[in-house]
């Protein structure tokens, strides 16, 4: 989903909690406390959206060329030896 038609679906979303709940006859104070929870909750779920659909999404050509360049450049390391960023191998 675009941003831009996220952001409307949102704000409409939003008006209508918003009137929903002045009709209903509650007071201001309590119609922002649903406003602002209503919101956390579908931006938490366009995250976990975005998320999934980026964790889903299989590599692209770039992504692997990249994989294989680094395990050029990545220097061969034997079973149970470990490096250290200020000694070298050791």
């Amino acid at each position: 989903m675009a941003l831009p038609k996220f952001i409307l679906g949102m704000i409409f979303a939003l008006a209508i909690v918003a009137g929903w709940s002045w009709l209903g006859g509650a007071s201001i104070g309590t119609i922002l406390v649903r406003v602002i929870i209503c919101a956390v909750v579908i931006q938490a779920g366009y995250f976990v959206l975005v998320y999934a659909m980026i964790a889903r999404s299989p590599p692209t050509p770039a992504d692997m060329a990249r994989d294989a360049e680094r395990k050029l450049n990545a220097p061969e390391v034997a079973e149970g030896e470990k490096l250290s960023a200020r000694r070298g191998l050791h």
